[in-house]
């Protein structure tokens, strides 16, 4: 029996064969036909008369709206033409299209009838005879027909080919956007094996790979001209409807669903398709698209469930309902990992865009990722590494990677008492805290990045208990390491994360005595540290003029005192969550420890006759300040040090050395009361400001001898610093002054009118003096002030007077206010000591590694100065020893931001304190230092603003940049100015030739 059934069954096989044979001869031979009809054709009626013939074998035509086009004569013929029964036109069809008929109708379709005939068709005959081929055919393989000839290349003038390509892109709008072409393609791969067996071969996927790849190539094969339908943005978005579209009906149809369908099934092609065309359109750019499609839809279900179902039920309700299985397989068919990358980027911003709960957005990235992320390792990877590591997403798209990822449970129901954490729980923190604790992150991650990074190990740690804790493998070293590390930072928000992390630590080994090492704290850390919300300093240079007076300066005075001690640091974290509670009974036992001789009387009449003593001599100053041991005497000293200094007595000059040396070592901390330091404090930094200003030379050679003193710490050296910086603020202090509120007296006459000034006799009605530049250029100005007036017409004369002039040499507008800075005297005693030996490494200086604070805030006090001279001869001549200074290796690349900001501020204050007329008779002269040095500002901005990772440092770099092009437009004027004025001098004598004229604006 079976051997009959088997030779049944091959007869029958036999007979298909030929049978389908027979129909695709059939088809081509009607093809040839209308071919030779069309090229024989001398009327467009002809042509419509052959593409009729074959059209009412394939489709349902309406002849009589064709036969109402055409003339008379053709009637006839078309209303005669034979028309073939339902049955008989179904199988031609599919032999027609899915044969070789198809492709050679569709060449001759576009390539003969649209360049000479398809204009003068009748819309109603096209959309009769013409369209129906292209819209009643497959989607897929009319899009292989069409999108090839796009390709291939052609003359922009010449009109046959704009013809085709325009019929085509209208073909295109016709057949996947008005007709949903694409949410057939869809439908038709799941067809294709009961219409064509050797369309789509069960182990190949690429005819769908490439139907997926020409879809998504159409908005670059359009022309520029074509319809906007077919522009990225409005065909993505409506390709992205319509296949999700197509797939969820689909869905819909399947049977039944198991863990993952099948990869080589041809249930699989649809939603393989999808996928493959999604990555395509991801990788093109438009991510956004495909996301704002994609949330809206699976958030409407997973609230739907959410408000039906626990959480416990909702994974095996998600792979019951078939609604949901084209979402729970679409990332498994996604082949592309970057597309998925950038999927998942996408889903979490929008999510958190639309403020989502996190229980909503968990089971969306459940439904979505779940399974991809239990059977691919990359998967894994993207989330535990590259979206904690490497990424930077809102807070609270961390949580809900930390929830998916690593917690591997819902928020509601980590309250459950048998929820376990996962086997990989400890060791992804592990690997999170051995990257955060290490100094080479914080030196080299940008400020979001570690807070970042903070918040997940933070994020962590609130899971973790105190036993589980001391099991994990280094936690607890490498978080003491990671504190230790960014409390040295002198940025505040560095700082901040420390004291997160340090308080999350100790909440977790003991809630009940939890660690602030921030005064302003609160029991409750904010994970985000303001970074995404936070007000960055901007350089303005809308005027070179108009620069920052003070940049902020992120280390505290009251840190000061903590930094030279690296470990005592690293021991308060340990000291003070271990023995907290021992500590508070130690207090209430000494509190309550006194003797009875302490309560008797004793004899107050004689003890204050010191605390009424005012200070008159500053000897008596210094010797107070020398003896910690009289801490009175010493507030006393710091209370009137800077009053008496203001007063500039006669001894200052010979006393100021003492009383520095004094102030820079006396310990605040010591002497002060409880909580008065940063009083006493401040009265030291006010006394050290009035030395400087008062007795800059004698009171200079002090401190920068002190600066790089092996009997200083690292909290002087920063007091040193931050005196220098603002006694250089107070020198510059501009002040508005005339030249008669300067001179006590006229030289020559009684009267304020100067003798070389223009008098004011003349005819009435004349106007008022005024100065004026000389002709053609303003070089001048400084050299030979010129005046002018207008005169009164004389009786009967039309015109105007003409304009008198009065110059005088070397002479300036005596009623010109001038600003008068005190400074750039005192200038190179403030940089150039304090230059030198930066670089040295000496007992207890390091200013380039361990000290590099110090470091960021000298270079930050040197362009302090660059700016408080500009504009003056002594900025061009110091310039280039700073130039030298910031443009080593070690300190421009420097590991730490906060030096790189430094010198960027640096940098950014020598561009400014530059007059542009130094800088061109620089460029004359051929003076290497200027313009090597400025041209090195220009290519290290450059450096930084394109891949440093501070993006502090990053944003000064693009405000550098905007300097030095100012200043070099300013110079170009300004050597223009000096061919000019060359020019006009080749009278002069040959020696003089070659002098160069200084330029103006030098006041």
């Amino acid at each position: 029996m079976e051997n009959g059934d088997d030779a049944t069954s091959s007869a029958n096989k036999a007979m298909n064969d030929k049978e389908r044979t027979e129909l695709e001869n059939l088809a081509l031979q009607k093809v040839a036909e209308v071919s030779s009809a069309i090229d024989a054709a001398r009327h467009v009626d002809e042509v419509i008369c052959a593409l009729h013939s074959l059209a009412v074998l394939i489709f349902s035509v309406d002849s009589s709206i064709v036969s109402g086009a055409v003339d008379q004569r053709f009637k006839d013929q078309i209303l005669s033409a034979k028309c073939a029964a339902d049955s008989e036109r179904g199988s031609f069809r599919n032999n027609f299209y899915y044969g070789s008929a198809f492709p050679t109708m569709a060449r001759l379709l576009l390539f003969e009838v649209v360049p000479n005939w398809l204009t003068q068709f009748p819309k109603s005959v096209r959309s009769q005879i013409y369209d129906p081929f292209f819209l009643e055919g497959p989607s897929i393989g009319v899009l292989e027909e069409l999108i090839p000839i796009l390709n291939k290349k052609g003359s922009d003038k010449d009109p046959v080919h704009d013809k085709i390509c325009s019929s085509v892109e209208r073909l295109l709008v016709l057949c996947y956007l008005k007709k949903e072409g694409i949410r057939r393609m869809v439908i038709e791969f799941d067809l294709v094996e009961k219409q064509k067996g050797v369309a789509v071969k069960k182990d190949d996927k690429n005819s769908v790979s490439r139907a997926a790849q020409l879809l998504a190539s159409i908005p670059d094969k359009i022309r520029p001209q074509a319809s906007s339908k077919l522009s990225s943005f409005s065909f993505f978005k409506e390709a992205t409807i319509q296949l999700i579209a197509g797939a969820e009906e689909k869905s819909m149809q399947l049977p039944s669903v198991c863990d993952a369908i099948e990869k080589d099934s041809s249930q699989n092609y649809a939603i393989f398709f999808v996928g493959e065309t999604f990555s395509r359109i991801i990788r093109r750019g438009s991510t956004d698209i495909v996301v704002s499609e994609m949330v809206p839809r699976i958030y409407d279900l997973v609230k739907s469930l959410l408000s039906s179902y626990s959480n416990a039920s909702l994974p095996s309700v998600m792979e019951s309902t078939p609604k949901f299985w084209f979402w729970l397989s679409l990332v498994e068919t996604m082949r592309d990992q970057y597309s998925i990358e950038r999927l998942a980027e996408g889903i979490l911003r929008q999510l958190a865009s639309r403020a989502v709960t996190d229980t909503e957005a968990y089971w969306i990235l459940w439904l979505l990722f779940n399974r991809s992320y239990n059977h691919t390792v990359t998967i894994r990877a993207m989330f535990v590494d590259k979206f904690i590591l490497w990424k930077v997403f809102p807070v609270s798209c961390l949580r809900w990677i930390l929830q998916c990822s690593v917690f591997e449970v819902a928020p509601t129901m980590e309250g459950d008492v048998k929820w376990q954490k996962p086997p990989h729980f400890v060791d992804t923190l592990q690997h999170l805290v051995s990257i955060w604790s290490k100094r080479e992150f914080v030196q080299s991650s940008s400020v979001e990045q570690q807070a970042y990074l903070t918040a997940a190990v933070g994020l962590c740690l609130e899971k973790m208990s105190k036993q589980e804790l001391e099991t994990a493998k280094d936690v607890l070293s490498l978080i003491l390491q990671g504190v230790s590390c960014r409390l040295e930072s002198p940025i505040d928000l560095v700082r901040k994360m420390a004291s997160a992390i340090a308080l999350t630590f100790s909440k977790a080994v003991d809630p009940k005595n939890p660690l602030y090492l921030d005064d302003n704290h609160s029991d409750v850390v904010d994970w985000e540290f303001e970074v995404l919300t936070q007000k960055k300093v901007i350089i303005t240079t809308s005027s070179r003029k108009q620069f920052i007076n003070k940049p902020k300066t992120p280390l505290p005075e009251k840190s000061r005192e903590n930094l030279g001690d690296k470990e005592t640091q690293k021991s308060i974290l340990i000291e003070e969550i271990s023995d907290k509670g021992v500590e508070d009974d130690e207090k209430d036992h000494d509190s309550d420890s006194s003797s009875d001789s302490s309560l008797e009387p004793y004899d107050l009449s004689d003890d204050d006759s010191d605390l009424n003593k005012t200070f008159t001599q500053l000897a008596d100053i210094v010797a107070a300040l020398r003896k910690p041991d009289d801490p009175d005497g010493v507030e006393r000293a710091l209370d009137a040090t800077e009053k008496l200094v203001r007063a500039s007595p006669d001894e200052l000059h010979h006393n100021s050395s003492d009383i520095v040396r004094a102030l820079v070592h006396v310990r605040c901390a010591d002497v002060a009361a409880e909580e008065e330091e940063e009083s006493s404090e401040e009265k030291r930094h006010k006394a050290l400001v009035s030395l400087l200003v008062t007795c800059p030379f004698e009171s200079l050679d002090v401190v920068t001898k002190l600066l790089y003193s092996s009997s200083v710490d690292i909290s002087q050296r920063i007091l040193i610093i931050d005196v220098m910086t603002e006694a250089a603020l107070e020198l510059s202090e501009t002040k508005i002054i005339t030249k008669e509120q300067q001179r006590k007296g006229n030289l020559i006459t009684s009267t304020s009118q100067p003798w070389f000034r223009p008098g004011d006799r003349g005819p009435v009605g004349a106007g008022p003096w005024r100065e004026v530049s000389g002709p053609g250029t303003s070089m001048l100005q400084n050299w030979s002030h010129q005046y002018e007036r207008e005169l009164p017409s004389r009786p009967g004369q039309r015109k105007l007077g003409k304009t008198r002039k009065w110059s005088v040499a070397n002479s300036k507008d005596l009623q010109q206010e001038w600003s008068k800075n005190r400074f750039p005297m005192y200038a190179a005693a403030f940089m150039l000591p304090a230059m030198q030996g930066f670089d040295k490494k000496r007992h207890g200086v390091d200013l380039l590694n361990r000290d590099f604070v110090v470091l960021g805030k000298l270079i930050y006090m040197l362009g302090v100065c660059m700016k408080c001279m500009a504009m003056h001869p002594e900025a061009s001549a110091l310039a280039p020893a700073l130039l030298d200074m910031i443009r080593s290796r070690d300190v421009s690349h420097h590991p730490e931001a906060y030096v790189r900001r430094s010198v960027l501020f640096a940098a950014s204050c020598i561009l400014v304190a530059l007059h542009p007329s130094y800088v061109a008779s620089a460029l004359i002269e051929g003076n290497q230092d200027i313009s090597t040095g400025l041209e090195w500002i220009r290519i290290y901005s450059l450096h930084v603003a394109e891949s440093d990772s501070d993006t502090e440092c990053a944003s000064m770099a693009m405000n550098c940049l905007q300097l030095h092009s100012e200043i070099a437009l300013e110079t170009s004027r300004a050597l223009e100015s000096a061919d000019r004025m060359k020019a006009q001098l080749r009278t002069l004598p040959s020696k003089l030739d070659n002098i160069i004229i200084p330029f103006a604006n030098m006041n």
